[in-house]
């Protein structure tokens, strides 16, 4: 019973030593990944994967340059996983493990940003930023690499393919490569936000989203006698009018839904009146229920209106090529962890908290299967008041950005496997202690 009165104040200055020392390492990872040769180092990274971007599961020569920058920096890797994926591993290799992820697939996207590593694809651009995310994950490698003797566990390293619209994160879980991770971060770059403010939020953060596509079949004929035709771009403008009425007149004006047609073909004549016409879209929703009635209602729209202009429709919605993704939602129980981790290197007032987006993030998928946290990087600065939006030709990456991405990579599960040890270590006492 006397050794018992010691055990609970030791305990609280042992974690408040341990709390102490966590800190200090996360801001040192912050000027060790802004000193000139990690910076050059990872600034050189980058532009050779925008040079050189790859579609989904294409990803060939940016999981060539991923492998080949592990390989230098002796860490051990996982390869192919998901087609293209890497999965690197540092740190003791035992339990706890945690992870950290960063997507690699540019967007079928022509460059229209003039500079010296303009991408060398006709057609294809890293226009949302993930050749910076893979950058930072491997300048966050780098960091752990270096400090791995203060790792009281693994840190799993996730270089996942086809984000967009892929589904790469599906075919990494399903590989089982993340079967015993008790946790996983990820990050997208802000050009909206100021450089080095982080923004999140608890719970949800992004829509869940799917793509629909739909052909609408009529009759053909000459335009100067539409009566003996039966004319099927008629039919799709009318399907596209009342599918918008399915937000403003079906839903609760407090549960935010989008369904937004972004594409129409049909015709290649002025005076010609096609078979058929093929539209396509996007919706999204933020709760599971509300996004199956979406998609039930779309369906009996087009089919519905088609049916009203005399015309035919089929519909046809994300398949294995373009899955839904689930709306990304953050663990609260780390939502508190990112915030104290985020505000020791950045500083408090640089930790936002976010409203949901209407976009969505295959990430979700890592947070169906285990606990997740998502947050934004801002990049914004005096000298780029009006930066262009993610998939626009025009967006440029900050590349002051790589430092504060690399650091906030290493900081959040270096700190999260102290954590983890600390918590084994008070149950153990509090046991001990009843006992």
């Amino acid at each position: 019973m006397i050794l018992s009165k010691w055990v609970f104040p030791v305990f609280i200055i042992f974690i408040l030593f341990k709390l102490q020392i966590s800190i200090g390492v996360s801001k040192d990872f912050l000027k060790i990944a802004k000193q000139d040769e990690v910076l050059d180092w990872m600034v050189g990274i980058r532009r050779k994967i925008h040079e050189n971007p790859e579609l989904g599961y294409e990803e060939f020569e940016t999981s060539r340059i991923i492998r080949d920058e592990l390989d230098k920096l002796g860490i051990v890797y996982k390869y192919p996983v998901a087609v293209t994926g890497v999965v690197g591993f540092v740190g003791s290799g035992e339990p706890p493990f945690v992870a950290v992820r960063a997507d690699m697939d540019a967007l079928p996207v022509q460059e229209m940003v003039e500079w010296e590593h303009k991408s060398k694809v006709p057609g294809k651009m890293h226009a949302c930023g993930h050749d910076a995310h893979v950058t930072m994950l491997l300048g966050a490698a780098k960091i752990l690499k270096d400090h791995d003797h203060l790792l009281k566990g693994t840190v799993v390293l996730v270089f996942q393919p086809a984000e967009e619209g892929g589904g790469g994160a599906i075919r990494v879980v399903d590989s089982g490569v993340l079967k015993n991770v008790k946790a996983i971060f990820g990050l997208h770059v802000s050009p909206g936000s100021p450089l080095g403010q982080v923004s999140s939020r608890s719970g949800i953060l992004l829509a869940a989203s799917g793509f629909f596509e739909a052909v609408i079949t009529g009759k053909g004929g000459h335009a100067a006698i539409p009566q003996h035709s039966i004319d099927p771009i008629l039919a799709a403008s009318n399907v596209i009018v009342s599918l918008q009425h399915l937000v403003s007149r079906e839903v609760d004006p407090l549960d935010s839904q989008v369904v937004t047609v972004a594409k129409f073909q049909g015709g290649g004549a002025f005076n010609v009146i096609p078979d058929s016409v093929t539209i396509g879209g996007t919706f999204r929703a933020f709760s599971k229920e509300s996004f199956m009635q979406l998609k039930q209602r779309i369906e009996e729209v087009i089919i519905g209106q088609a049916t009203v202009q005399r015309c035919n429709a089929t519909v046809e919605f994300s398949s294995k090529e373009k899955p839904f993704y689930p709306a990304t939602i953050n663990d609260n129980s780390l939502h508190k962890y990112f915030q104290n981790v985020a505000g020791d290197i950045l500083g408090p007032s640089n930790v936002k908290d976010m409203l949901p987006l209407m976009g969505s993030e295959d990430f979700s998928v890592y947070q169906e299967a285990i606990p997740g946290y998502f947050y934004f990087l801002g990049m914004k600065t005096e000298s780029n008041k009006n930066p262009a939006s993610a998939h626009s030709p025009f967006f440029e990456i900050n590349e002051d950005i790589l430092p504060f991405g690399a650091a906030m990579h290493a900081s959040l599960v270096a700190n999260y496997l102290i954590e983890i040890q600390d918590s084994e270590t008070r149950l153990n006492e509090e046991h001990h202690d009843e006992l």
